[in-house]
């Protein structure tokens, strides 16, 4: 079965500056891949080609086998690439089902008694929430008073209702504690269930590996390493995204830097020497 997307030795410069260079992956229905690596590794420009904000300088771009230059995310979304970032787009004032609409309102009536359908929208967002297994008290509450963790997962069903065949996560987990975190990851997992392919951005290699089935690790706009689930322990995976070797030295560095007889990286006397 070929891929939803695929990227293939995608790179994107602004000038002379190398954004991403080389970055291949893929993502198929039912499967998690994780894009995983720290600040300036390339995953927002990676985002970003994949949601038709930017699009790619070299390489080949394919959505279900079909090669393609995304010109807006309105045409990422219309070939069922649905992006949720950081920031979340919502309203805070707005109850939990305008915002789950926001922007693709049902509407009733003709005319001038043309207006918005509020009690389906309601409803869809209700039974749309309840089937993937968020049980809000009252849709009708500003979306501001949810937790992080539950704006996250209305996000996620919201795309799922739409239609979204790939849905992109920029870093769901990074504003929130233990807990909210779980309670996301629960609703990643239940979106690859839905049979959607799943693009999880993030620098915590644990809860990539809590549900990710693919990772592909990001240095500096270049590949560090890609590999499945069955190929990676956990630890390798954290070793490999904190640097590996260079982990290893500053290890060692640090180690021999702070020893009982070393101050400021010189050497002193002791009472024994």
């Amino acid at each position: 079965m070929s891929a939803l997307v695929k990227l293939t030795d995608v790179s994107k410069f602004y000038g002379s500056i190398r954004a991403l260079e080389g970055v291949s992956l893929e993502v198929h229905a039912g499967e998690i891949t994780c894009v995983l690596g720290d600040n300036g590794a390339g995953k927002s420009t990676l985002i970003k080609i994949i949601a038709g904000l930017h699009q790619h300088d070299a390489g080949s771009f394919e959505i279900e086998g079909e090669e393609t230059r995304l010109g807006s995310p309105r045409e990422a979304l219309d070939r069922g690439i649905a992006t949720v970032y950081q920031d979340l787009a919502v309203v805070p004032l707005m109850p939990v089902w305008r915002n789950f609409f926001l922007g693709s309102e049902p509407t009733k009536g003709f005319g001038p008694l043309k207006r918005l359908d509020a009690a389906r929208m309601r409803e869809i967002t209700r039974a749309e929430l309840l089937r993937m297994g968020i049980d809000l008290r009252d849709v009708d509450q500003p979306i501001g008073t949810l937790s992080g963790g539950e704006r996250q997962c209305v996000a996620i069903a919201r795309a799922v209702y739409f239609g979204a065949k790939v849905l992109v996560l920029d870093e769901p987990t990074a504003a929130l504690g233990v807990k909210q975190s779980g309670v996301v990851l629960k609703y990643v997992a239940a979106a690859r269930d839905a049979g959607l392919g799943v693009v999880l951005i993030t620098h915590n290699p644990h809860h990539a590996y809590l549900v990710g089935d693919r990772f592909v690790l990001l240095k500096r706009g270049g590949m560090a390493g890609s590999h499945a689930k069955s190929e990676i322990a956990l630890d390798e995976l954290t070793r490999q995204m904190a640097g590996g070797s260079e982990l290893d030295q500053l290890s060692h560095e640090l180690a021999r830097a702070t020893g009982p007889d070393v101050i400021g990286g010189k050497r002193v006397a002791t009472d024994e020497g």
